[in-house]
């Protein structure tokens, strides 16, 4: 997966304070707490979006213009910062389903939400890593992916009385189309971007019971997007480590 590159260089923004042990609370510094996890959050959720998760707290830190300490303070763990950078995409993940059950056509809201799904994934890498993934510290994030998933197996049993959603697709099938498409996703960058339609497509095809309706295919990417995806695979990840700094 490719990360940022290394910002250490990177000068502070205009409002950045250097950390100091002997602050003491006052309205002051409670504001400029709040300015600075406003700070990282916005960084975090533009750096996950165009790399992953694998961003590090450090490259984070930098580049919001702040320090280890700060951020420590404002997210004492890399789960309480993914927890308050995705809390509305995971709201939408949950409005998503809500929509599908709220479908007169059970077998239409099933192929919508699963589309929708992965939209959503290829619009924020992040987001595809965080719905292939599972945080069992980000408690409230947890719950958020708890209540969407049982709407979605209310979903899958409506779909299957249809007759048109195979009898013998089960939830975990969706668990794994999503870390397939996290994958390509990641494997194909802006190189060619497009790619996850095609493999949605193809799994819809895969569920669907014989004489389903199902929209069409989308075409398959150029070879020569496919091959720059190929090279891009080959070179090596720029910038922080692995995201446990």
């Amino acid at each position: 997966m490719d990360h940022p590159a290394d910002t250490s260089g990177e000068q502070p923004g205009p409002g950045f304070r250097a950390d100091t042990s002997g602050e003491q609370p006052g309205p002051g510094l409670r504001a400029d707490a709040e300015r600075n996890r406003e700070r990282i959050v916005a960084t975090a959720r533009r750096l996950y979006a165009s790399h992953g998760l694998g961003v590090s707290m450090a490259c984070i830190a930098r580049a919001a213009g702040v320090g280890k300490a700060t951020l420590s303070r404002r997210f004492a763990t890399r789960e309480e910062l993914i927890n308050a950078v995705f809390a509305d995409r995971m709201d939408a993940y949950a409005a998503a389903v809500a929509e599908a059950l709220a479908d007169p056509d059970p077998w239409h809201g099933f192929v919508g939400y699963v589309r929708s799904v992965c939209a959503m994934q290829a619009a924020d890498r992040g987001f595809a890593d965080v719905l292939a993934m599972t945080f069992p510290a980000a408690k409230a994030l947890e719950k958020r992916r708890a209540a969407a998933y049982q709407g979605f197996l209310d979903l899958i049993e409506r779909a299957k009385a249809t007759g048109r959603l195979r009898a013998d697709f089960t939830d975990q099938d969706m668990v794994i189309l999503l870390m397939a498409n996290a994958g390509v996703i990641a494997a194909t960058g802006d190189a060619a971007p497009d790619t996850w339609r095609r493999l949605v497509g193809q799994m819809l095809r895969a569920y669907a019971a014989p004489g389903a309706d199902l929209p069409p295919l989308e075409p398959t990417p150029a070879p020569t997007a496919l091959y720059r995806a190929m090279v891009r695979l080959t070179r090596p990840a720029a910038g922080p480590g692995d995201g446990r700094e």
